[in-house]
């Protein structure tokens, strides 16, 4: 029988302390991106759709780690909305007429932003199994 230790504190603190500044980087660089209030609109949309189709993604793959099966159709569908909310803010990103250097910032806050995502899921999950089998050892429901 396997034991699920959970994650250190400090782990832990890493890991909400990377996805904090990630997303206070992508809001400060949103929040003061110049140009037009429709291209603003767009890139706040397609922050909001990454990171919410990250956290699907996430979950999406552990479940299948863990053996549990969704249809093919689902996978489909949770694969192809984080390709097309990838694909169309760095489509977005790229067409908007502001400085180079700008860009990269936002670029650079956006993948930080995503891929903290994937960490803080898997700590999160982790957790969450790790309670689950402490109560099953001491015969107490979790929830």
């Amino acid at each position: 029988m396997t034991t699920l230790r959970p994650d250190t504190k400090a782990w832990k603190l890493q890991v909400w302390a990377s996805f904090g500044t990630a997303a206070t980087l992508a809001g400060t660089g949103l929040a003061w991106l110049p140009g037009q209030d429709l291209d603003r609109a767009f890139m706040v949309m397609g922050y909001l759709f990454t990171l919410s189709t990250a956290f699907v993604v996430a979950k999406h793959v552990r479940d299948r780690e863990a053996g549990r099966t969704d249809t093919p159709l689902w996978g489909g569908v949770v694969w192809s909305g984080f390709a097309g909310a990838m694909l169309l803010t760095a489509w977005g990103l790229w067409r908007m007429d502001i400085n180079p250097t700008y860009k990269a910032f936002l670029a650079v806050s956006w993948l930080f932003l995503i891929s903290t995502v994937f960490t803080l899921a898997k700590t999160l999950r982790d957790a969450h199994e790790a309670a689950l089998a402490a109560a099953r050892e001491q015969g107490s429901s979790p929830l």
